[in-house]
């Protein structure tokens, strides 16, 4: 098979690394060790040019960015209230004495973060880094972010990553219409696990439920079953009262059923693999067996309604009560619920995903994670010299094995330790994703900022091993031995032209079927009134937004190598 352009574009930005990775090296002699000093000459690749001149940092492929003089960086922080910020953290005096770096930051509460980002980047405000990004289409337009991937070349560890993991293809995912990408996404070299059902494993064992045996096999009906022997067993009003307003098990439900809602929302399309074309899923009859579905879980009186609208906080209190058995989460969720169970015999358990009408999917597929945006202020402020210092400082922090150690684990002999194997071993004093929570005083977070949103995301098959328990390993183990790996649609590479008329027809046609989504699930509109429905998503432009995405995949494809 030929190779498409972007492969050509990542060969050639590939090569650049190579050349550049060698000539970065921090002693004149040419070797590979990291070195606080600035080399005396390092090589620049600039084009097809060469040229040689001195520089004031050390950078490379595997070594520690330095800056000789001190320098500041502005970036945006989102404040998650479990580790409330502190100026005091040793994350940041551990970065400044590596890096002579220190940042200057916007700092926004997680609620807000997404809307601020939006005011700032839409004004022109913008901080340099704009970290923890999960969907940068809405700001290309604007001008206001600089397609990174112009500049990659200049970040050895990034493309280090790229290339040894494999992630050409993955990246593709984030082209635009110019062909360029606008985000640094975060990289792993496997797959996660995700969000799933937390579940009080004593209690469905009690009621006749083999777990382990049985998940394996569960489709969302059998979820139901199950579910349902539970709510006979228990006597309980609801069995399952969720969090995050329910938008992550909409989420992953949907996956199950082939169409979008919650947090995976977006525009209602999926792509048919197999006649290689767009088609809206959220007016289809997999939608209407979806809604289905969790009409039938509300009204059997299985699932709590105030799940789509209770704050977190009450969702959780219901859980850690005893008054409900399941909730959405993640495993580090489910690590701190654990310590706050009223019952003291009460025992929690991650599900695999269930499967449904599409198939036993995973849920995780892509290895990209949220990423870095980068703002144009930082090209214009600092201009093109450093500008590329500034990325190095980016690609050590983000995507070096260095920068994802001290991102996640923090300071060797202070807070962590390594075994004989090589193996992390946390201080017994700090405890980090139920680590250490029979021994620990301090939080890795919230008491030293490492293990941090922000920072922690990417890396190795071992890094992302080596945060987990030995029950998050179980379940990742599960995940991979019960589920198949799903494909993944291509983007919709819109113009500026394009996607504001996309955008036009999205936002009003999107928050009708999240209305309406919700609705059909709580039973406030009745089944019956599905045409209706249909004929009001079309009304709203879904045909329209289904041609202009096809005819848009249609001039790019060959770009996407289909």
């Amino acid at each position: 098979m030929e190779r498409n352009n972007f492969q050509k574009w990542s060969g050639v930005m590939l090569s650049a690394v190579m050349v550049l990775g060698l000539a970065a090296c921090s002693g004149s002699n040419g070797n590979n060790n990291a070195s606080k000093t600035p080399a005396p000459a390092n090589t620049e690749v600039k084009g097809n040019q060469t040229e040689e001149k001195t520089l004031d940092y050390s950078f490379g492929e595997n070594q520690t960015f330095h800056s000789s003089e001190p320098v500041t960086y502005s970036m945006m922080y989102s404040d998650h209230e479990n580790y409330p910020y502190s100026k005091d953290w040793r994350f940041w005096s551990a970065v400044q004495e590596r890096t002579n770096v220190n940042f200057d930051l916007a700092i926004t509460a997680r609620t807000e973060y997404e809307n601020q980002k939006s005011l700032l980047v839409n004004s022109g405000d913008a901080p340099y880094i704009i970290p923890k990004t999960y969907e940068e289409s809405a700001f290309v337009a604007g001008g206001q972010i600089v397609p990174v991937s112009d500049w990659i070349q200049y970040m050895p560890n990034y493309l280090k990553a790229v290339k040894d993991w494999g992630l050409e293809e993955d990246l593709k995912a984030k082209l635009q219409a110019d062909g360029k990408y606008y985000v640094l996404p975060g990289l792993w070299e496997v797959a996660g696990g995700g969000y799933s059902y937390i579940i009080r494993k004593d209690i469905f064992e009690a009621a006749g439920i083999d777990v382990e045996a049985e998940e394996g096999n569960w489709t969302y009906e059998d979820f139901y079953a199950a579910l349902k022997k539970v709510k006979e067993y228990t006597k309980k009003d609801y069995v399952f009262s969720d969090e995050f307003k329910g938008d992550s098990t909409l989420n992953i439900a949907g996956v199950a059923y082939g169409v979008t809602a919650g947090w995976g929302k977006a525009n209602g399309m999926k792509f048919d693999h197999d006649k290689n074309q767009f088609y809206f899923a959220d007016a289809s009859d997999d939608f209407k067996s979806y809604v289905t579905y969790f009409n039938k879980l509300i009204n059997e009186k299985i699932m709590d309604p105030e799940s789509f609208t209770q704050e977190d906080d009450a969702a959780q209190a219901k859980f850690f009560k005893g008054d409900s058995f399941v909730i959405n989460g993640n495993y580090q969720l489910l690590a701190d619920f654990q310590t706050k169970m009223q019952d003291p015999n009460a025992e929690l358990y991650m599900i695999v995903q269930p499967g449904g009408p599409k198939g036993m999917l995973q849920m995780e597929t892509s290895r990209l994670e949220n990423g870095v945006m980068i703002s144009q202020n930082a090209l214009d402020d600092l201009g093109e010299e450093e500008f590329i210092k500034m990325l190095r400082l980016v690609d050590w922090l983000w995507y070096s094995d260095e920068g994802h150690t001290l991102s996640l684990w923090g300071v060797e002999g202070e807070t962590y330790t390594k075994d004989a194997s090589g193996n992390f071993v946390l201080d017994p004093d700090i405890t980090y994703n139920g680590m250490n929570v029979d021994t620990a005083t301090k939080k890795l977070n919230a008491d030293f900022g490492f293990g941090n949103g922000m920072f922690a995301y990417g890396g190795s098959a071992k890094l992302k091993l080596s945060k987990m328990t030995e029950g998050e390993r179980d379940y990742n183990d599960r995940i991979f031995a019960t589920r198949e790996p799903r494909k993944i649609d291509p983007p919709i590479m819109a113009n500026p032209d394009q996607s504001e008329q996309m955008n036009l027809i999205q936002t009003p046609l999107m928050d009708y079927v999240s209305t309406m989504t919700l609705k059909f699930v709580t039973g406030q509109e009745s089944l019956a009134n599905w045409d209706v429905y249909v004929a009001a998503v079309k009304a709203n432009g879904s045909e329209r937004y289904e041609q202009m995405a096809n005819e848009v995949f249609e001039s790019t494809k060959s770009l996407l190598g289909y």
